[in-house]
């Protein structure tokens, strides 16, 4: 069975905000059937053990080994737990905190020691989530689905929600006319729509009060536009699945979403790499990484674009974010975009994790300043 647990904003600050001797981050692939937890089980297992190995090399105190290998062992014992996976698995140990997010994208494995924790893999679970809600909207029934990038949609049962429109306003029917001096015809009928929507929508406010996951539409008029102006939805997405969805399977309306997400996420990016083209002419975003971190260290950051797949060895200068470049072998070297992207958040900087092809100027990151040092 999928299970998801994704950071918020909040949870990445808090965790790269952790500095001492001991982080322990580790990264693996994992899947929904008992073989590929399995996998990942042994792979965690493998991983804490290379850790236990590298926190000797570097002299972490004996009692914060001991106490990250008390806390992997109660995550690798916990039968439960692994029943329930994601397509990735973050675990964050360093004697105190032991955290573990089980994420809808699939990353690559890791395992970094330092003296903070290597939290650049969880933005993009935050800028691209990879999941959805979809409200398949008739008005003979209703269904809510949520999909994920590879998984067969899932059905939700919402408590409280109507089955369809006539006994959302208990009526037989919405349909035909009433010459008893009540509301009858077109008119009749929309408001009757309109109750059924707002039954619907009281049925979805406390799941969806909870979620930032995008909500797609799929409906056909006049409940499209019934829908979208009934109350205010802050993750609605503006493209919707058009027809009448009961005309679609599941699997059918799941395979349109992933396409409207596509091109949402596309939109996205195009958007913000054209703000950043025109931040850069303007002189108020930055593509030297050695610019980035000094601007990082001083709090100036506004917003951070990061290539989520490239590393650059390194340390940077706490008091001047001046960068001293290593080398992959330097055992507890953090990496100068992870130090850059940790200074941001702790500016309550916006981060965008993306990959190569997309971060503006084409470097390790960009950055937009709100002043210039």
């Amino acid at each position: 069975m999928e299970y998801k647990d994704i950071p918020t904003q909040a949870d990445v600050e808090r965790i790269a905000g952790f500095r001492q001797p001991g982080c322990v981050s580790v990264y693996l692939p994992t899947g929904t059937t008992p073989a590929e937890a399995d996998r990942a089980r042994i792979e965690l297992k493998n991983h804490l053990a290379s850790a236990q190995r590298a926190l000797e090399k570097l002299e972490v105190p004996r009692s914060r080994m001991q106490r990250v290998q008390a806390e992997g062992e109660r995550i690798l014992d916990d039968r439960d737990f692994w029943r329930y996976q994601s397509r990735s698995l973050a675990v964050f140990l360093d004697g105190e905190l032991a955290e573990t997010f089980r994420l809808p994208n699939r990353l690559t494995t890791a395992c970094e020691i330092a003296d903070r924790f290597y939290v650049k893999p969880l933005l993009r679970a935050l800028t691209f989530p990879q999941t959805a809600l979809i409200l398949a909207l008739a008005g003979n029934s209703v269904r809510l689905l949520r999909i994920t990038p590879d998984q067969s949609p899932e059905r939700i049962d919402v408590p409280g929600m109507p089955t369809d429109a006539a006994s959302a306003v208990g009526l037989p029917s919405i349909s035909g006319r009433q010459a008893d001096g009540r509301i009858q015809g077109s008119e009749g009928h929309k408001v009757r729509m309109l109750e059924y929507v707002q039954a619907i929508e009281r049925a979805l406010h406390p799941l969806l009060a909870n979620s930032t996951e995008p909500l797609i539409l799929a409906a056909a008029e006049p409940l499209l536009g019934i829908f979208k102006g009934a109350g205010e939805h802050p993750h609605l997405v503006s493209e919707v699945i058009g027809g009448n969805p009961e005309d679609k399977t599941d699997e059918e309306l799941a395979a349109a979403a992933r396409g409207v997400l596509d091109r949402l996420y596309a939109s996205k990016v195009a958007a913000l790499r054209e703000t950043y083209e025109a931040r850069i002419a303007a002189g108020t975003a930055l593509v030297d990484l050695s610019d980035i971190a000094r601007a990082a260290t001083f709090g100036a950051v506004e917003s951070l674009v990061i290539d989520i797949d490239r590393r650059v060895p390194g340390t940077v200068d706490d008091e001047t974010g001046a960068i001293t470049f290593g080398d992959d072998d330097t055992p507890g070297e953090y990496g100068v975009v992870d130090e850059i992207l940790r200074r941001a958040l702790a500016s309550k900087a916006k981060v965008y994790a993306l990959r190569a092809e997309d971060v503006p100027g084409g470097g390790a990151a960009a950055a937009a300043v709100r002043f210039p040092v």
